[in-house]
């Protein structure tokens, strides 16, 4: 194999959970890009959840595909295997070079390891986790940092975190944007959002979308005070539809508490795929006052369904939104004085919602292929 050469790459992907949420996005999206970049020389190995094969296998039908036991579907268990089972997993399919995608990786793997590190949150924001979720996850940062040959982070701002707070080798470090699939995420027909609407049981009411984690650093309580504040004295106020997994929030059921009795909250968990684009792109506003991300998947998601969408300046969701999407505080009393700017103001959120699309354009899954198959030609080099 020539310097210049892609490696035999072998990509951990049994931290795809069966949501297929943040990491799962992020996986399912890398690898249908890596089977489309036939020029690129890659050669690749997949170890995945059962549950999981037959779909990687379709997508990468040139790439060997290996189920995972049966037992790493349960977290102790993966994490296990990951430092026991996955070095001799590399060792027999020739690996050159071992990706892993959710910032833990093998202690001895027996070749160079990558490691994607998606944000810096639990050391800029660590109020918002729990003890142990927070202590874990420090822990498996600065150590990737330490083992790992290369560090795929998905912003500049995760980048800049990382060496500011932890001293990392800036010369170790890969910024791949995150892409979005444009056939899964593009602007609604009407029919679309009609289906949406029905499954929701919105009738003819307009609305405000959420979609994400409930976790405590996507401030969803503050986005429910702002959006009661904004829209409690119209005469035909705008519900608010609060979707994705449940997640651990318990000021949220506080926060939906205090919503006056008039005003109309829905909170339908997961959405079916095929359900959002109409439901982002339908929305009157996208709401995601985020106190702070590794990307922001979710906003350029809404972009790319021609949302209008209302996110906060913190780490990297500038650089996601640009001058495309408005921008709030995390404060409760300013997102409702923004978010009710926005509803008054058709006009502006016509020329956000043209605009988030056309910017939603320039993040492709291929891009980001690109810049993990160098970092993979580096690491092994």
């Amino acid at each position: 194999m020539t310097a210049g050469r892609p490696p035999r790459v072998l990509i951990d992907a049994t931290s795809v959970p069966a949501d297929r949420g943040g990491v799962g996005r992020y996986v399912d999206g890398l690898l249908g890009a890596l089977g489309k970049v036939t020029g690129s020389g890659v050669d690749l190995a997949v170890v995945s959840l059962r549950t999981d094969q037959e779909r990687y296998a379709r997508m990468l039908p040139g790439a060997e595909v290996i189920p995972a036991p049966a037992a790493v579907a349960h977290r102790p268990a993966r994490l296990a295997w990951e430092q026991t089972g996955l070095p001799m997993l590399a060792q027999q399919v020739g690996a050159q070079v071992l990706h892993s995608p959710f910032y833990t990786c093998p202690l001895r793997a027996g070749c160079p390891v990558t490691v994607t590190l998606h944000d810096a949150t639990f050391f800029t924001e660590p109020e918002h986790y729990d003890k142990s979720r927070r202590t874990f996850f420090r822990s498996a940062i600065k150590t990737s940092l330490r083992r790992a040959s290369r560090v795929i982070v998905p912003s500049k701002a995760t980048r800049d975190e990382l060496i500011r707070l932890l001293d990392a080798d800036p010369t170790r470090i890969d910024v791949a944007y995150h892409g979005v699939d444009h056939a899964a995420f593009h602007a609604p027909s009407d029919e679309e959002k009609a289906r949406v609407r029905a499954r929701l049981g919105l009738g003819s009411s307009s609305y405000v979308a959420f979609l994400g984690a409930k976790e405590p650093r996507k401030n969803v309580p503050n986005l429910i005070r702002g959006w009661a504040r904004a829209v409690a004295d119209r005469t035909d106020p705008p519900a608010l539809v609060v979707a994705g997994g449940q997640g651990h929030d318990d000021d949220i059921d506080r926060a939906v508490a205090e919503v006056p009795a008039h005003l109309r909250l829905l909170r339908p968990g997961y959405l079916r795929y095929a359900d959002l684009p109409g439901f982002l792109g339908g929305a009157l506003v996208a709401a995601y006052p985020s106190y702070g991300e590794g990307f922001g998947l979710p906003i350029l998601e809404a972009m790319a369904c021609a949302a209008p969408v209302l996110t906060t300046p913190r780490l990297s969701l500038p650089e996601v939104g640009g001058d495309a999407v408005a921008y709030t505080s995390e404060d409760p009393d300013q997102i409702a004085t923004d978010l009710a700017a926005l509803l008054d103001d058709e006009s502006r959120r016509l020329a956000l919602a043209k605009a988030g699309f056309d910017r939603a354009k320039e993040f492709t899954w291929e891009s980001s292929a690109e810049v993990h198959i160098a970092a993979w030609t580096r690491a092994r080099s």
